[in-house]
């Protein structure tokens, strides 16, 4: 595959301050994405163009789709489900009531419809906050909370394995991709391990997604860069650059889900970088993968 068929192109300006969880809705052929410090969820669809944005009362820092209609979200540290017509947010669940200073950072739906999502605390800038400070949950269908884990930095990137038996998860400040044993009937995880190592000009992993050949792609914040990962081997096996350095999370989309939509901030950067980067905070498509994607999973409860 060569490099010259791969072609980058800016979908929306959007000048998000935080852009983050793409998500693909095939219904409405439009993608969902949040800017996380705006409080802002939007919807940009493909074929009109048009962008519609929903404000809440919080960071909203991940969104997904949900079955009975509608969508979920995290938003400041609660579980939520969003009725798009009329605008309105219900309160699922609240984790670390004791901790006001966290936020939900990146979520997603496993295979069996739990919503996923870790916690950070807030950043005094981007990538600078209390350390140890976030914990990994899951929101059940019956809208009970589980937690994983604690002693997270900035909870961030997660997907499953085609076969579900592996849990994917990126605590950002550990520069690490991890893999954990996965069990799809209970959402148990166990037996964690790094499945990549990242290399210091690829800078700080973000968010993730799996292809349909069950390899990953990682965006890495400050390395304007996805990366495709063959978590097997460790091994990285392409390196996508985007005209935009801080580089947040991608999803598979478009047409048969062969099409990669990366998220960006703008957040961090001083006028100079601004000037040199444009189109930093919009939403950018990249065709010619040669791969395919999965749908995303919808939230059950």
């Amino acid at each position: 595959m060569t490099m010259s068929s791969i072609n980058i192109e800016c979908v929306l300006p959007e000048n998000c301050r935080c852009g983050e969880s793409p998500v693909w809705e095939e219904a409405s052929n439009s993608l969902l994405f949040v800017d996380i410090p705006a409080k802002k969820v939007c919807r940009w669809d493909s074929l009109s163009k048009q962008v519609h944005r929903m404000t809440v009362d919080a960071p909203v820092s991940s969104v997904a789709l949900r079955q009975l209609g509608g969508y979920v979200a995290t938003i400041g540290t609660k579980f939520c489900a969003l009725n798009w017509e009329d605008q309105s947010v219900t309160v699922l669940a609240t984790v670390e009531k004791d901790k006001k200073n966290n936020r939900f950072n990146d979520g997603k739906v496993d295979p069996a419809g739990r919503y996923f999502a870790g916690t950070m605390a807030e950043e005094t800038a981007p990538a600078v906050l209390e350390r140890h400070q976030g914990s990994l949950y899951s929101l059940f269908p019956d809208h009970h909370v589980e937690k994983y884990f604690d002693q997270v930095d900035i909870s961030n990137g997660l997907d499953w394995s085609l076969d579900h038996k592996i849990f994917y998860y990126i605590d950002s400040l550990s520069y690490s991709v991890d893999a954990f044993d996965y069990d799809l009937q209970t959402g148990k995880i166990s037996n964690r391990r790094s499945v990549y190592k990242l290399e210091k000009e690829e800078q700080i992993p973000d968010g993730m997604c799996i292809d349909a050949e069950g390899k990953l792609w990682v965006a890495c914040y400050n390395g304007g860069r996805v990366i495709h990962l063959d978590p097997q081997t460790g091994k990285r096996l392409q390196t996508v650059m985007l005209p935009v350095d801080k580089t947040t999370s991608c999803c598979f989309g478009g047409k048969f889900y062969s099409e990669m939509y990366v998220t960006c901030a703008r957040d961090g950067m001083d006028p100079e970088d601004l000037l040199q980067q444009p189109k930093a905070g919009g939403i950018f498509k990249i065709t010619g993968l040669g791969v395919k994607g999965i749908p995303p999973n919808p939230y059950v409860g």
